[in-house]
């Protein structure tokens, strides 16, 4: 897992591997800030994944003076992060099953006191969307069958979202304004990353 200098390094830390090190990881949580906020492992920086390659030459220097984390809330969204990391010539690891399987082994999770319970993660927001679309798709259907395809092509995307482990409603409301970092946060968190 360290720096590019080691070839046997491990792409992933279990939880219990991760808890062990913490203390001398640099922790990367590419969530979106809203659920970055609403908590997040001990002392990560939060980098969310869409504005990963423009810290790029930071996270390149931090990976030099220590090995790399990157956390989301189950594991994939860091994953793709490490996949890009390494593309740029970068080694980290993930946490396997993210800040998910972090809280269900008991472990604690930093809650800032100023955006406790103001925040919904991302997965609850894709649901909270998705029922949202298919009860009024099936509402209006009514009136219109044509708004009966709005509830089908939620269906149709949800399925496809399982069978990809991908999510595109979750990459389109990562760019809702309240997802996004406020000005100043990123350049916080790359200026931590220089000081190292």
């Amino acid at each position: 897992m360290s720096n590019p200098r080691s070839p046997r390094s491990p792409r992933a830390l279990d939880v219990h591997q991760a808890h062990a090190r913490l203390h001398e990881l640099i922790v990367l949580d590419v969530r979106t800030p809203a659920e970055y906020a609403g908590g997040h492992l001990p002392g990560a920086l939060n980098l969310p994944l869409d504005h990963l390659t423009r810290a790029l030459p930071d996270i390149r220097g931090a990976a030099e003076r220590g090995d790399v984390l990157v956390v989301c809330a189950s594991g994939n969204r860091s994953a793709k992060a490490c996949g890009t990391l390494a593309e740029h010539g970068v080694t980290a690891a993930t946490l396997t099953g993210g800040t998910t399987a972090w809280t269900d082994s008991g472990r604690p999770l930093h809650h800032p006191e100023a955006s406790a319970g103001r925040t919904w993660g991302m997965e609850r927001q894709v649901r909270f969307t998705a029922g949202a679309v298919v009860l009024t798709g099936l509402t209006l259907g009514r009136l219109r069958p044509a708004f009966r395809l709005a509830s089908a092509g939620v269906a149709g995307g949800l399925v496809f979202s399982a069978l990809t482990d991908t999510c595109g409603m979750a990459a389109l409301l990562a760019r809702l304004p309240h997802n996004r970092p406020r000005r100043g946060a990123l350049d916080t968190t790359l200026a931590a990353l220089r000081a190292g």
